[in-house]
Parts: C-alpha cells; sequence; structure tokens
C-alpha cells in the first residue's frame, strides 16, 4: 500500500442524524486534536440561528455562508475534525476543499434511525412538514452525493465508540 500526503484534518459529512457532531467530539479526543462543528461556524459567522437563516434569506444565501465558514476551518494550520452540515456535499468547491488535505469519513443511518434522532429537532429547518416523508425525499435525492469520502461508516447500530475505533483504523489503513 502506497501512503498518502500526510493527513492534517479529517473531515465527517453524512446527512443529518448519522452522528458527525457527537462523533466528531471524541475522535478529536482519540486524535488529539482540535474539533470544529461547521454549522456552529456559520452561526457564530453569521449571528444567526441556521434556521433564522434560512428564514430570512433562503438556503442559496445559507450554502454560501457555509461555503466560507469552511473553507476558514478547513484553512487551520492546526489539524481538526470537523462536522459539516448534510449538505456541505452538494458544492462540488466544498468536496474540492474537503478533499484537498484531509480524510473524508461518511457516515450514514438506517432512514428510520434518522427519523428518530432527528424527528423531535424543530431547529432543522429542511424538515418542516412531514418528517418521515422529508428525510426519505432528501435521502433519495442525496443518494451519491457522499460517494466521494474515502470511508463509510453506517451508525445505525453501532455505538459512539465503536463508530470512533471504526475511523481510526481507517485513518492507520490509509495514512
Amino acid at each position: 500500500m502506497t501512503k498518502e500526503k500526510p493527513l492534517h484534518h479529517v473531515v465527517l459529512i453524512g446527512f443529518m442524524g448519522t452522528g458527525k457532531s457527537t462523533v466528531s467530539k471524541q475522535l478529536a479526543e482519540l486524535l488529539k486534536c482540535g474539533t470544529a462543528d461547521i454549522d456552529a461556524e456559520i452561526v457564530r459567522r453569521e449571528g444567526q440561528a441556521i434556521a433564522d437563516i434560512f428564514a430570512a434569506r433562503g438556503e442559496a444565501d445559507f450554502r454560501l455562508a457555509e461555503t466560507a465558514a469552511l473553507a476558514e476551518v478547513l484553512g487551520s494550520s492546526d489539524p481538526l475534525v470537523i462536522a459539516t452540515g448534510g449538505g456541505a456535499v452538494l458544492s462540488e468547491r466544498n468536496r474540492a476543499m474537503m478533499l484537498q488535505d484531509s480524510f473524508v469519513v461518511a457516515l450514514t443511518a438506517d432512514p428510520e434511525q434518522i427519523i428518530a434522532r432527528v424527528s423531535e429537532d424543530a431547529a432543522r429547518p429542511l424538515l418542516q412538514g412531514d418528517v418521515r416523508e422529508r428525510v426519505y425525499k432528501l435521502l433519495e435525492d442525496r443518494k451519491h452525493a457522499y460517494a466521494f469520502a474515502h470511508l463509510t461508516v453506517d451508525t445505525s447500530d453501532l455505538s459512539v465508540r465503536q463508530v470512533v475505533e471504526l475511523i481510526e483504523h481507517g485513518i492507520k489503513m490509509r495514512f
């Protein structure tokens, strides 16, 4: 196996409710590095909650803010575990930035698990209305959006610790 260039960041991608934010914290502890949550960065930079950005400015404006926040975080000289928003992969520019100096991990989960995990979260603007219907529609729309990742981990029946261990193993195999 040929070794890739040195790892700088680990970027977690995946649909909402797959565990990106939770896994990022434990993975960062294990790797002894910092963590960044792109959604939190957007809120910090924009001074508005994500739902408020969607309501006031629309999804297109939110996606621009997301790209700017992602670029800033990926530009960090310190290694980070980065949790992206579920739709960050929709932009070709974002995907290219993620692949530049990072190990990209796609977290997946069974649709019913996702529904159970996100159904009580009213702060998710893309889930307004029938949550089940919206989750299935968005999953269908994005079914190939996460395929560029170096590693895919199904979190449906795994503990956070198990997910973190699988990612650590994937990193060791690649680097």
